[in-house]
């Protein structure tokens, strides 16, 4: 392996380093909790090394949360591939949707509440970003019918983050959330 190869390999490794130290910490303590001090100690390199791969915290956040979308695109695309039908590859993409915001609350909000240097919804956005999009895409379209694709699946993804949104900020109630999926699935499938 040639010097430049194992410089590289090493470099993405610290990057990767930083990545999972700086998601691990959010989770377990929320994203105010995560400056470049304390990942420099959680990670045991000094600050002017995670400057050396990140301007800092914002650029940091958006690197989770492009892994963040990463995820989340294989998680819906298990759900979708796996059902019998349109109908439940909808529903099970809005269940594993769900189920991912519940389970990593602060990966979450780095990818669609926190602002992040990252262009949505555009052709510049990030691989990841457009493979999780896709995937909601995907189980929207039999639906579609004369309806524009990208519209009605931006109104699906709201219709399920503000849903996950409202929920985790406790503005409405869990023992409901599973009546209200179903309403968003029955609407969308028709």
């Amino acid at each position: 392996m040639s010097i430049q190869a194992r410089r590289e390999r090493e470099r993405a490794e610290r990057e990767r380093l930083i990545v999972t130290a700086a998601r691990e910490l959010a989770e377990s303590e929320g994203w105010d909790a995560v400056t470049t001090r304390r990942l420099a100690a959680e990670i045991e390199y000094s600050q002017p090394v995670l400057y050396s791969h990140f301007k800092g915290k914002d650029a940091i956040m958006a690197a989770v949360a492009i892994e963040g979308c990463a995820d989340m695109a294989a998680e819906l695309r298990a759900a979708r591939t796996s059902a019998a039908d349109p109908r439940q590859a909808l529903a099970a993409v809005g269940a594993a949707f769900a189920a991912f915001a519940d389970r990593h609350p602060a990966l979450f909000d780095a990818m669609f509440v926190h602002a992040v240097d990252l262009p949505f919804a555009t052709p510049e956005a990030p691989p990841a970003l457009q493979e999780a999009f896709g995937e909601l895409r995907e189980a929207v379209r039999p639906f579609a019918h004369d309806d524009n694709l990208g519209t009605l699946t931006e109104t699906f993804w709201s219709g399920l983050h503000g849903l996950m949104t409202l929920m985790h900020s406790g503005r409405m109630r869990r023992e409901d959330h599973e009546k209200r999926m179903a309403l968003l699935i029955d609407r969308f499938a028709r």
